[in-house]
C-alpha cells in the first residue's frame, strides 16, 4: 500500500481515497494523519511494532518531515502512537503499561494504581447469546445478532472491588471463552489485540450513582442498601467502530474515580 501526496498541495484524491481522511480542505498534515489511520486500521503496522521513520514517511507521501510530525504528534496525543526517546514511533498496545490502565479510572485513596498491584480476576460468566435491541444499538448490530457476554470481578487486595458485564460483537470475538479468558493474564483489551485484532482505540461512557441488584451485591460481598459507581463504556476500534459495551460497578468505600481533564 503506497499513498503519495503533493508536497505543494491538498488534493481531493487523496481525501476520497479512504474515508478515514479527511476532506479536501483540510490541513495537509490532518490528511497525512488519514492516510496513517487507514494503514493502522489495515494492519500494516500491528499493535507494538515501530512504523517507518519521519523521513521515510515523508518520502512515501511525498510531503514535507515536518508534516509528517505533525500528524504523528496527533496520533501520540490520542494515545495511537507511542514516541520512544532513541528508539523511534511504535504502534501503541494495551500490553504498554502507559496504555493498560488508560481507560480504569478507578484508583485508590492511598497510592495509586501501580503500587496497589495488579487487581485478581474472577471470570463468573462467558456466554453467546441473541443482541437485545439496546445492546444492538450500541453495538451497531442487528437485533437478534449474536454477541458475547462476559461477567467478571476485580478484586484489590482481596476485596471485591468491580463488577463489571461486557457484551462483544459474536462475530469480531468467536470463540472467546471463559477458560481463554481466565489463562490470559494481561489486560483484556491487550488479549483483544494479540487474539482477535480488534484495538480499543478511544471510549464514551456514563457515570451515574446506583444502587446494586441483589446478584451484585452478593459479587462484591456487600451490605444492603450500598451505592455504587455505575459507569457505561462504549469503546471503539478504529473509524468510530463499535466494538464493546461494557458496565462497570464501582465501589467508591476505598478508591475513588479520578480523570485528568486537558
Amino acid at each position: 500500500m503506497n499513498h503519495t501526496l503533493p508536497q505543494t498541495e491538498a488534493p481531493a484524491a487523496a481525501a476520497a481515497d479512504s474515508p478515514a481522511t479527511a476532506p479536501a480542505f483540510s490541513p495537509l498534515y490532518q490528511q497525512i494523519k488519514g492516510l496513517i489511520l487507514q494503514s493502522l486500521q489495515a494492519s500494516e503496522w500491528k499493535p507494538g511494532e515501530s512504523i517507518p521513520s519521519e523521513m521515510e514517511l515523508a518520502s512515501r507521501y511525498r510531503v514535507s518531515q515536518g508534516t509528517v510530525r505533525k500528524a504523528i504528534d496527533e496520533l501520540a496525543s490520542g494515545h495511537l502512537l507511542i514516541r520512544k526517546q532513541g528508539k523511534g514511533t511504535f504502534v501503541a498496545t494495551h500490553a504498554e503499561h502507559q496504555v493498560q490502565y488508560r481507560f480504569l479510572k478507578l484508583v485508590p485513596d492511598q497510592g495509586d494504581l501501580n503500587t496497589e498491584g495488579p487487581a485478581q480476576r474472577e471470570i463468573v460468566d462467558c456466554k453467546r447469546l441473541r443482541a437485545s435491541a439496546e445492546i444492538a444499538r450500541a453495538l451497531a448490530l442487528r437485533s437478534g445478532d449474536t454477541v458475547v457476554q462476559v461477567r467478571r470481578v476485580l478484586s484489590f487486595a482481596n476485596i471485591p472491588t468491580i463488577l463489571e458485564d461486557l457484551w462483544l460483537p459474536g462475530t469480531a470475538f468467536k470463540g472467546l471463552s471463559a477458560e481463554r479468558l481466565a489463562d490470559y493474564h494481561g489486560p483484556m483489551y491487550a488479549l483483544f489485540e494479540t487474539e482477535f485484532g480488534v484495538r480499543m482505540v478511544r471510549a464514551e461512557e456514563k457515570i451515574r450513582a446506583v444502587l446494586p441488584d441483589k446478584a451484585q451485591r452478593e459479587l462484591l460481598k456487600l451490605p444492603p442498601s450500598t451505592p455504587l459507581l455505575s459507569v457505561e463504556r462504549v469503546a471503539y476500534t478504529y473509524n468510530d467502530t463499535p466494538m464493546e459495551l461494557r458496565r462497570g460497578f464501582y465501589r467508591t468505600d476505598t478508591h475513588h474515580y479520578r480523570n485528568d481533564l486537558n
